[in-house]
C-alpha cells in the first residue's frame, strides 16, 4: 500500500493503547478534536525511536497550546509501550499496533533483518487536520532520522 501524502485523507484504523489496561483506540474518534500528530516508529527502547519520543515529550506544551495531540505508533506490545513510557515519563499515549493494520495502512511496513525484526513500521510522522485530512507528511529515508520537531509544530499551529 502507498504513503499517504499532505492532501490525502488519512487512513483510520483501531489498535490498542499503550498501557497494560489495553484500551482500545480508534483514530476516528479523534477526527474534529484538534489537531493530530501520529508518529510512527520502529521500535521502543531503541536509541533513535528513545531520542524521537523524548523529543515530542519536551515539545508537548508547545503541541498542547496548539491544540494538538500526540500519538506515537508502533508494533511494540501494549506492555513494552507502558514500560517505555513510564520509562522515560512520556505523557501522550502511544498506540500498539501489533497487528500491523496501522502500519500497513500508511504503507510503512518495513523489516531490519540483521536486527530480527519483520513488520515494523518505519519513522514517519503526519499531522491530521479536524477533516481527516494529512496536512503534514514527513517519512524517514534512513530510519534512524529523525523529524525536524519545529516543521512538525508549524503544520500543527497552522491548522
Amino acid at each position: 500500500m502507498s504513503t499517504p501524502q499532505t492532501g490525502d485523507d488519512a487512513p483510520l484504523f483501531t489498535a490498542t493503547v499503550g498501557t497494560s489496561d489495553h484500551e482500545p483506540f480508534d483514530l476516528g474518534e479523534h477526527i474534529g478534536d484538534g489537531p493530530i500528530v501520529l508518529a510512527t516508529f520502529p521500535g521502543a527502547f531503541t536509541p533513535p525511536c528513545t531520542n524521537e519520543m523524548i523529543a515530542f515529550q519536551e515539545h508537548l506544551a508547545e503541541f498542547e497550546e496548539a491544540g494538538a495531540t500526540i500519538l506515537g505508533l508502533s508494533a511494540d506490545s501494549p506492555f513494552s509501550q507502558g514500560a517505555f513510557r513510564e520509562e522515560h515519563g512520556i505523557e501522550f499515549d502511544l498506540v500498539s499496533d501489533m497487528s500491523g493494520e496501522a502500519i500497513r495502512a500508511y504503507g510503512l511496513e518495513m523489516d531490519i533483518e540483521d536486527l530480527g525484526l519483520y513488520g515494523i513500521a518505519n519513522r514517519a510522522v503526519f499531522v491530521i487536520d479536524n477533516d481527516g485530512q494529512i496536512v503534514y507528511d514527513w517519512v524517514a529515508d534512513d530510519p534512524t532520522n529523525e523529524p525536524d520537531y519545529e516543521d512538525v509544530l508549524a503544520a500543527v499551529q497552522d491548522v
